[in-house]
């Protein structure tokens, strides 16, 4: 074992040097999270969104995300108005799938049972640079939601997330996930009937952090989306947060928190997570971007587009190859990969080192 440690201070100190200098040369890179408020002004003869964008509206919104030219752009609700925003981004950008759009036209609809109805699309979009790879997106519905005719209709649409496996234009690796969580009517905050809102939200966020956990690696991860959370009301620090950042795995931030906290804080959010071992990002830059974005000094949607610059600080470290020896199990050492699940033989890879009940000692191999 003696071997090991020494050999492992030896990369410890030549990563140590490698990170100064990718402080200085690491590669940027933008991304903006934008609710584009896509549903259709009426559904079923009923009003639902008589204040939205529609037509004209989106297409200023297309041009607008033109003009500024993110490298990654995360949408919310882009559902009756998908041709209209992004027919101008078609020569820059590559798209995700289009889940469909909320109306009743091209929907088989039990008019008898509305309350069991549920149109399946998510309204997420992701967008990204023709020069950046993105891996499919793997597409999650929320295990709770809560309001089918009320609190915000949020059980009308399959919300959920997107992960994104995205390779920058240096070769870093991230991983992106955009998402819409359930809302609470205004009126339902004022008269305080909005707990089981709450209750939806704080099931999300607990079911994002296992989905965070299980497939977390060397890559770091930025979260955004329309999260209509509020650090004041929802437990985001404990359930999401906190939780993360004991697990020895990863160190959750909030941009916003970090560049900008002296601003009002908005219900979308950039949040970012660092791997304990891999690659390391840094913001560099957040806006509460509303030039360009204003008609009669009103947004153009319900919220205002929320951008950050980020560059990498930290390569994804070249690992060894460690293997387990015999003095290795004579001591009850085992090893686990990061998902949390043990390996008899590590080869290649990053792994943590278990001694009994000693606390988790972080090794690379």
């Amino acid at each position: 074992m003696k071997k090991v440690v020494i050999a492992l201070a030896a990369i410890f100190s030549l990563w140590g040097n490698l990170t100064a200098t990718g402080q200085e040369v690491g590669e940027q890179f933008s991304i903006v999270t934008l609710n584009v408020d896509g549903l259709p002004q009426k559904i079923l003869m009923v009003k639902v969104n008589t204040d939205g964008p529609g037509d004209s509206g989106t297409a200023r919104i297309g041009k607008y995300l033109l003009k500024k030219g993110y490298d990654l752009l995360m949408l919310q609700e882009d559902f009756n108005y998908h041709d209209v925003l992004t027919v101008m981004l078609e020569d820059d950008y590559k798209m995700d799938e289009w889940t469909g759009d909320v109306d009743v036209v091209g929907h088989t609809i039990d008019y008898l049972h509305l309350q069991n109805h549920r149109f399946e699309c998510d309204g997420l979009m992701g967008c990204w640079k023709n020069d950046l790879t993105v891996a499919p997106a793997a597409r999650t519905p929320w295990q709770q939601n809560f309001g089918k005719f009320s609190h915000a209709l949020d059980e009308m649409v399959t919300k959920g997330f997107r992960r994104y496996e995205v390779t920058l234009r240096g070769g870093d690796r991230i991983v992106v996930y955009n998402m819409h969580m359930d809302a609470s009517d205004s009126r339902d905050v004022a008269d305080e009937s909005d707990a089981k809102d709450k209750e939806a939200r704080v099931g999300q966020w607990t079911q994002l952090r296992e989905d965070v956990l299980k497939h977390l690696d060397s890559r770091p991860i930025i979260l955004v989306g329309d999260m209509n959370s509020l650090y004041s009301r929802d437990d985001v620090k404990s359930v999401f947060i906190d939780a993360i950042n004991e697990s020895g795995r990863g160190t959750v931030a909030d941009v916003w928190m970090e560049l900008n906290k002296q601003g009002e804080e908005t219900y979308d959010k950039i949040l970012y997570i660092n791997p304990t071992l891999g690659a390391k990002i840094q913001p560099v830059a957040f806006s509460l971007d509303k030039e360009g974005y204003e008609i009669e000094g009103k947004p153009l949607g319900d919220h205002y587009p929320v951008a950050a610059t980020f560059k990498v600080v930290e390569k994804d470290t070249g690992v060894k190859d460690v293997r387990m020896t015999k003095e290795d199990r004579r001591e009850g050492i085992h090893f686990y990969d990061l998902k949390g699940q043990e390996v008899s033989q590590p080869k290649t890879g990053i792994y943590i080192e278990r001694q009994g009940e000693k606390a988790d000692k972080r090794v690379m191999k």
